[in-house]
């Protein structure tokens, strides 16, 4: 399953650290992060609840930047 969330995001180098975080979080296939368009493309593994997943993603990019937002 593919879902796009919004994002925000400060810088494209930001957004690449964001993208490889969501990217190692369980549960996620494959994760995309567009600085110009603030939007987040997570595939997510078969099985895998959505929100639950998200939450950890959202774990991961805050690590990156402490007051990354996406809403899910």
């Amino acid at each position: 399953m593919k879902k796009t969330y919004k994002i925000e995001v400060d810088c494209a180098n930001c957004a690449n650290l964001m993208e490889d975080a969501a990217r190692k979080t369980a549960g996620v296939t494959s994760a995309t992060v567009n600085f110009m368009t603030q939007k987040m493309i997570v595939e997510f593994e078969e099985g895998q609840e959505p929100q639950e997943v998200m939450k950890q993603v959202l774990k991961a990019c805050r690590k990156v930047e402490p007051d990354c937002e996406i809403d899910f």
